[in-house]
């Protein structure tokens, strides 16, 4: 790998690190002031999921960092599973009697905006990347943004509209 194409890759992967380590600090703070115990789980996940994140680009900067080709590295793989799953069964027990703070909407708007961005930067560096690994590592986390912020999205509907979110759900289930 050409020594110039090596020190522009170290360089995004150091804003990737950067994004990722704040979108961490972001989540843990927005957990521990949360009082509604979804909106605190949905945080927490997101906090751990952003860390592993952060580890694989870490990973990555190291070995470019040493003179190595882009490693074979794999990424993430849960594109929000986890997370749909921590927010079905909540949706299950807490019902559409949900009372959430404003400050929970908005941290949630926040980190709508926020994941928007984190996949904008993501499938950018996809489509931009010369080499395969590096291509597929990027849309792989764009996956993984996505399907953060379509948890972000879900979560919103149904902590501004509990009622309306569970008569939504009925619908597409029954393909209506």
């Amino acid at each position: 790998m050409e020594q110039k194409e090596a020190k522009r890759m170290m360089e995004i992967l150091q804003s990737a690190i950067q994004m990722e380590v704040d979108g961490k600090e972001f989540y843990q703070r927005a957990s521990q002031k949360s009082g509604n115990r979804l909106a605190k789980e949905l945080f927490q996940r997101l906090a751990i999921e952003e860390d592993e994140h952060s580890k694989k680009f870490e990973e990555i900067f190291q070995a470019l960092k040493k003179g190595q080709d882009w490693p074979a590295i794999e990424p993430p793989s849960w594109g929000g599973k986890q997370l749909k799953s921590i927010f079905a069964e909540a949706t299950k027990e807490l019902g559409s009697e949900i009372k959430v703070a404003e400050s929970e909407l908005e941290a949630i708007k926040t980190a709508i905006d926020v994941e928007v961005k984190t996949y904008d930067f993501y499938r950018s560096r996809s489509e931009q990347s010369t080499f395969p690994v590096e291509k597929r590592f990027y849309q792989a986390l764009a996956t993984e943004e996505r399907g953060h912020h379509l948890a972000l999205l879900d979560s919103y509907e149904y902590f501004t509209d509990p009622a309306g979110w569970f008569v939504m759900k009925e619908h597409r289930l029954d393909g209506v």
